[in-house]
């Protein structure tokens, strides 16, 4: 990934956004072209401290008959994402741009075992069910066994060996601060709600420039969930 060194978030802020986030684009390579899947997933760790990510495809994608072990599969993490207008800032001479965070998380990926997929399946949809608390959470205990089995069946769990983290957070970091609160109004004004996470995320960096304005727009944007 080419990150300019000021929008390069540190490991730590890159694999926990990855884990918030929840939900990536896998890509292998099939020996003559791309093959790509999106899906949901999940973070543990090695007893080493080495990352790792956890998803699950159907057993006939062709990404099951891709996870050798040995082969370097890319995970891209992509969150909220918005376009920003020249004429939103308040110095002259400005072009479009795009302001956007993502993450891309390259490794191994191996299949897991039948004893894993159970637990794998278990805590995945343990981390998304939380999302919607106080709702009770569901359980695969509520599926009659045989249900649950054939669907265990008609999928793949995989595991990547996390190896390289990525990470890149463009959020005007290189602008001064009048353009940097211009921008982050600007976006807060928009209806979609990507823009207003990015404008949220801008106060954050900030957070001095922002004191003597509301914080209606922290309030609404954290409703959203992570994105």
């Amino acid at each position: 990934m080419y990150t300019p060194p000021m929008f390069k978030p540190d490991r730590a802020a890159s694999l926990a956004f990855a884990e918030a986030r929840g939900f990536g684009t896998v890509c292998a390579w099939d020996g003559a072209k791309p093959v790509a899947s999106s899906l949901p997933f999940y973070l543990d760790y090695a007893d080493d401290g080495t990352p790792r990510a956890a998803f699950h495809v159907a057993r006939h994608n062709a990404l099951a008959g891709l996870a050798d072990g040995t082969t370097s599969w890319l995970m891209a993490v992509n969150g909220a994402d918005a376009y920003v207008s020249p004429d939103w800032y308040a110095s002259p001479d400005q072009v479009p741009t795009w302001l956007y965070q993502t993450v891309h998380l390259t490794g191994t990926v191996r299949k897991q075992s039948d004893d894993e997929l159970g637990r794998h399946l278990d805590a995945l949809s343990a981390k998304f069910e939380n999302w919607l608390a106080p709702k009770p959470p569901w359980l695969a205990s509520k599926m009659t066994a045989g249900r649950l089995d054939a669907m265990k069946k008609a999928i793949v769990g995989l595991v990547m060996t996390v190896e390289a983290v990525e990470g890149s957070f463009k959020l005007n970091q290189h602008k001064s601060d009048t353009d940097h609160v211009a921008i982050a109004t600007a976006l807060s004004g928009q209806k979609e709600a990507a823009a207003q996470i990015l404008a949220s995320e801008m106060r954050g960096l900030r957070p001095q420039l922002f004191e003597s304005q509301p914080t209606q727009l922290n309030a609404k944007t954290t409703s959203e969930g992570a994105m």
